[in-house]
């Protein structure tokens, strides 16, 4: 008898952990969403005053390695950084001749201006990290 309850806690306690897991790690679709004065596209991309917003989070590569975008919007980059000192701290987008090094710890923008439909296309410094937006249209 007293396995058998060791048994039915350690189930419920598994069913409990499982369920938490899922309801922490559940994300938004990508259909837009109106949240106060920011429109959502993605979870990582936001249109706030008319200028789209894709955020990355640089440690150890890019996440996410591929972002969705509206094409035809004027779009900044902004990089999220928390203690990255490996080669994701510093960014090479070479179709548009950019390569920039990024803070240590907190945010830094980059202006890409308005894209057409397409791949766009950027990466760590070494070129070991790729990132990659869609633009659509």
């Amino acid at each position: 008898m007293k396995n058998n309850n060791y048994i039915i806690i350690s189930i419920l306690i598994a069913v409990l952990l499982i369920g938490g897991a899922l309801f922490f790690t559940r994300t938004k679709s990508n259909t837009e969403n109106n949240v106060g004065e920011e429109k959502i596209i993605a979870n990582n991309v936001s249109i706030v005053d008319g200028r789209q917003i894709i955020e990355i989070n640089a440690k150890g590569g890019y996440y996410p390695k591929k972002s969705i975008a509206q094409a035809g919007l004027p779009t900044i980059l902004r990089f999220n950084t928390k203690g990255t000192f490996d080669c994701s701290s510093s960014i090479r987008i070479p179709s548009m001749n950019i390569s920039k090094n990024l803070s240590p710890s907190g945010s830094t923008d980059v202006d890409i201006g308005v894209q057409k439909a397409g791949l766009f296309n950027g990466s760590c410094g070494m070129g070991m990290y790729p990132f990659q937006i869609e633009f659509q249209s």
